[in-house]
């Protein structure tokens, strides 16, 4: 029988997936006993002052009428002429800049990590809260400090009212079903489109993480546009089975019926689904902060002869394919030996002794520099010395 992770409560991995995972809420008292906050209200504020990192602050009472949205980066005048409370600031992908936050996802490696999408991180003054609404992704919420009220409502939909005069979508009825007190280490999980409200009773944390889900029409879209350019052009509709039509000008129920046969038949390769798929899953949310200077990493080979390691850069993405055996990073999808790509993919970091039986990738302009060339593949000194330039203009 599978242990239950700690972070599940007393129930195992399969009940969760069978009976809540995009479902029903599940709350779950202590999921991560004697939890030590691994950011404070004060550093997330001072992270959303920086310019390359997305963060938004929501007054209940704003300037400009109810439910003020604003996005920064922030000054710190604009934080020290908020109110007292019925305020938020949310600041998106943590985990891209803070090691102990990206440690966390480690803990939701039961659902596929192309599933994750970031780590967000919110700072709720006394009553703040972003208001009732509801999202389409998958998200678990934990209580990092103080305590926030949440009530969960039913679903909702694009029909559902929206309070006007904010670019938010506040829902404009809600009716709680169930309601709870979060204390730090407590988790709340929330499927797709559940109705939810989270309060704070006194200043507070809550950390978000959340699970990509990519829109039908995004996924039609880019899958049709990415067919398109590899099928023939002598690849035609065609129609040998055709017989005399009733009426000329009708689009009759066979020729419809023919169409979509001939479809399925174009969208049944296996190998060119698993390649797309496996591109758009790995698309950097932030493809500005992978494109940073590679720095040191660009003597990469120097760098692993001295026993040192490369590893993935915090802001990138990766996933495995095995038919065909195929690297995905960053939206690329790159040919790489099965066994070399899994190993990568559940480390995230690369040794002399992890690419020395693979010389083929090591060549000039071979898949590490291009990884490294392209930001994917960093040395984690380069990261360490970033850090410590942040902390000092903070």
């Amino acid at each position: 029988m599978t242990k239950a992770l700690t972070h599940l409560g007393d129930i195992s991995v399969e009940e969760f997936l069978r009976d809540y995972w995009q479902k029903k809420p599940l709350l779950i008292r202590q999921a991560f006993p004697q939890f030590t906050p691994p950011i404070s209200g004060e550093e997330l504020a001072g992270m959303a002052l920086e310019e390359h990192i997305e963060s938004r602050l929501i007054e209940e009472h704003g300037i400009e009428g109810p439910w003020q949205l604003r996005t920064g980066p922030f000054t710190e005048e604009d934080f020290f002429s908020l109110p007292k409370s019925h305020w938020t600031l949310l600041v998106q992908a943590v985990d891209q800049w803070v090691p102990e936050v990206a440690k966390l996802k480690d803990k939701f490696r039961f659902i596929p990590d192309w599933r994750l999408d970031d780590i967000m991180i919110s700072y709720a003054a006394d009553q703040g809260s972003v208001g009732p609404h509801y999202d389409f992704y998958d998200v678990f919420l934990l209580q990092a400090e103080g305590k926030r009220r949440w009530h969960q409502g039913a679903k909702a939909d694009a029909s559902s009212p929206r309070v006007e005069g904010t670019k938010l979508n506040i829902l404009q009825h809600f009716e709680p079903e169930n309601s709870w007190v979060l204390e730090p280490g407590d988790m709340l999980y929330l499927p797709p489109q559940f109705s939810h409200w989270g309060i704070a009773e006194g200043g507070c944390t809550t950390i978000s993480i959340g699970f990509r889900a990519p829109s039908a029409r995004t996924l039609l879209e880019d899958l049709a546009s990415e067919l398109a350019m590899g099928l023939p052009d002598h690849l035609r509709y065609t129609d040998p089975d055709l017989t005399r039509p009733e009426n000329p000008s009708e689009i009759d129920p066979v020729t419809v019926a023919r169409v979509q046969r001939q479809l399925a038949e174009w969208l049944q390769q296996p190998q060119n689904i698993a390649q797309w798929f496996g591109a758009i899953m790995t698309e950097a949310k932030y493809p500005d902060t992978v494109a940073l200077d590679a720095g040191s990493a660009q003597n990469w080979r120097d760098i692993l002869a001295d026993g040192g390691s490369l590893i993935l850069n915090p802001g990138s993405r990766c996933a495995f394919c095995r038919d065909p055996e195929t690297l995905f990073i960053d939206g690329e999808s790159f040919p790489a030996p099965l066994r070399f790509a899994q190993a990568f993919c559940d480390t995230r970091e690369l040794t002399s002794a992890d690419v020395d039986p693979y010389q083929e990738l090591m060549a000039h302009n071979g898949l590490l520099d291009q990884l490294v060339s392209q930001g994917s593949l960093i040395n984690p000194e380069d990261l360490d010395a970033w850090d410590d330039e942040d902390d000092e203009e903070e």
